[in-house]
């Protein structure tokens, strides 16, 4: 029965410290065989006024946004073409790559690249699943593009992923699979 106690200043509204404790749980149950409802995670909080680093009172750090959430956020913007929604989803050190090894570092060069193959595009989510790793977190986004191309005929239903990783709640990478050069 693993038994994780967490320290943190008082201060994290409810929704961070249950993503706290359901991601402190998640990761003993990828690392120990032990059964979920083993698996104890407490949180112990302390007043600002009570805790002390370097000889000053601290106040609690900024949650970070779900990964998914900023993922789910900036594909809605990119979407409605909201360049700059979408621009405040993305790290400093943006890049991209769709099929065809095609780099990309803004989204305007995404945009000029699109409007010779599409007039429009919107994305079917299924799922977006979360996973941790070494340099922050990795997002997984699939389901199916539709719109319209360029003589004005509709598509569906065209399979897609997408990888994403994240940096301090900023997108930092996007790679894309789909199957457009198949139609």
């Amino acid at each position: 029965m693993p038994v994780i106690k967490v320290s943190l200043i008082k201060g994290y509204d409810e929704q961070t410290r249950q993503r706290l404790m359901q991601r402190l749980t998640d990761a003993v149950r990828a690392t120990i065989a032990a059964p979920l409802e083993a698996i104890i995670v407490a949180l112990d909080e302390s007043s600002p006024a009570s805790y002390m680093r370097g000889r000053q009172s601290r106040v609690p750090g900024a949650p970070l946004p779900s990964a998914g959430t900023v993922v789910r956020e900036y594909l809605g913007a990119m979407e409605r073409r909201e360049l700059d929604a979408a621009r405040a989803c993305l790290h400093d050190d943006f890049k991209m790559v769709f099929p065809g090894d095609r780099q990309m570092d803004t989204l305007e060069q995404l945009i000029e690249w699109s409007a010779t193959r599409y007039s429009s595009i919107g994305k079917t989510i299924e799922a977006v699943e979360e996973c941790f790793a070494d340099d922050g977190m990795t997002v997984y986004c699939f389901g199916t593009l539709n719109g319209t191309w360029l003589d004005g005929e509709r598509f569906s239903g065209i399979r897609f992923i997408d990888r994403f990783t994240l940096d301090d709640g900023k997108i930092h990478r996007q790679l894309v699979w789909n199957d457009l050069a198949e139609y």
